[in-house]
């Protein structure tokens, strides 16, 4: 692997994690990627420019009205100059910036005027991360293609413990690499994923449906597609854009699930259920909407839907992947045991919808992978890593068929 012809700017914010982005920027020149480090004011309290002019034979940039060394505007140029563009560590305060297109330092101005994908490693208190703003931000960013590693969970350097700390050099090095040499280690193969709610309908005007945003499985199947697979995402109705390159099957209630997926699964190589279908239709379905009769309680009578999940399991055909997702509020681990076993999954993804950054319409997510090896907890992490995470694993099973 090398990063040869390849350039990277590389933002540093005013944290103690600075030194971090040390052992970052040594790690891409010795890969071969050339490194221009923007260093922001707060950031030369923690690390001297000269470290990084060392680490990157190229100058520092931390002045947005320094003279440069060549004619040109600065800022305009290390935003065009860059392949990717990195902030590690990624205060609150530069999250805030990007997200409402503040642009007052050398940092900011350029990452607002570039082009190249852009990589965040947010590095804060854990109440500032947790902080509903950061959060709004976060989700703002994320929606733009903003693509974040981390934080970590664990012991900060303020003493508190939580998620806050900045993901390692090497786990930022390695999503570096993947944007600037995406894997395609799944062409070839058919994926079918599953996203969204379902919806059943009582009357004309009303139905039943869950809080299911569709991130995670339109997140799965934008990350497949990326990956080079042959992507068929069947999705129940949400607001949300299907991803470049995705076929779309829309569908509305458990049943259309079902034979969607009757219909799409039996030539998948690979299929990831991350929909939420309702577990309970009407037994009957007004034709016209139904009133109020007085003061009397109205009584729907419900039944249980397919589970299409059993379905698909019993579908399975020899060199085909099953992945499951088990969103619980108690006994999370019982419960999706349980389930892979039940429905002839290999892998089920398991969460608690009811934790702080997991479950239903947010951007993060708290998973354990479940397989029949052994179980796997991941920190909170934004669903399109989460993705990758469980592709990476998804592959890895494949490998030992």
């Amino acid at each position: 692997m090398t990063l040869e012809g390849k350039n990277v700017v590389l933002g540093v914010t005013g944290g103690i994690a600075a030194y971090k982005a040390c052992e970052l920027t040594s790690r891409l020149r010795k890969a071969g990627a050339q490194v221009y480090v923007i260093l922001t004011k707060n950031a030369c309290q923690f690390v001297a420019p000269l470290t990084f002019e060392t680490l990157s034979n190229h100058p520092v940039v931390t002045d947005t009205f320094a003279r440069p060394s060549t004619w040109e505007v600065e800022h305009i140029a290390l935003a065009k100059r860059a392949d990717v563009f990195v902030i590690a560590p990624a205060t609150a305060n530069i999250l805030a910036k990007m997200a409402h297109g503040v642009a007052d330092d050398m940092l900011s101005t350029t990452v607002l005027a570039t082009r190249a994908p852009v990589l965040a490693a947010p590095a804060m208190n854990t109440g500032m991360w947790e902080n509903a703003a950061t959060q709004e931000n976060v989700r703002l960013l994320s929606a733009r293609g903003v693509r974040f590693i981390g934080p970590e969970g664990g012991f900060l350097a303020c003493g508190d413990t939580g998620a806050g700390r900045m993901s390692e050099p090497a786990q930022i090095f390695d999503a570096i690499v993947e944007t600037l040499l995406p894997r395609r280690n799944m062409e070839g193969l058919r994926v079918v994923v599953t996203a969204g709610p379902t919806v059943e309908k009582i009357d004309p005007v009303r139905y039943i449906s869950n809080r299911s945003s569709g991130k995670m499985g339109y997140a799965i199947a934008e990350a497949a597609a990326k990956r080079g697979a042959d992507v068929t995402l069947v999705t129940g109705p949400t607001r949300l854009d299907i991803p470049q390159g995705v076929k779309a099957v829309l569908i509305q209630s458990t049943q259309d699930l079902l034979e969607a997926m009757t219909a799409c699964c039996p030539d998948a190589d690979i299929v990831i259920q991350a929909a939420a279908p309702a577990d309970f239709t009407p037994a009957a379905v007004a034709d016209q909407k139904i009133k109020k009769q007085g003061d009397g309680d109205l009584v729907l009578t419900l039944r249980q839907t397919p589970d299409v999940a059993a379905q698909v399991g019993k579908m399975k055909r020899s060199g085909q992947t099953l992945v499951g997702f088990a969103a619980e509020t108690n006994d999370v681990l019982q419960n999706a045991e349980g389930k892979l076993t039940k429905k002839n999954l290999d892998m089920i993804v398991a969460n608690d919808v009811t934790a702080p950054g997991a479950g239903f319409d947010v951007d993060t997510n708290i998973v354990t992978f479940v397989t029949r090896n052994g179980k796997e907890t991941l920190p909170c992490l934004p669903k399109r890593q989460v993705a990758d995470e469980l592709l990476d694993r998804v592959m890895k099973l494949r490998g030992s068929l």
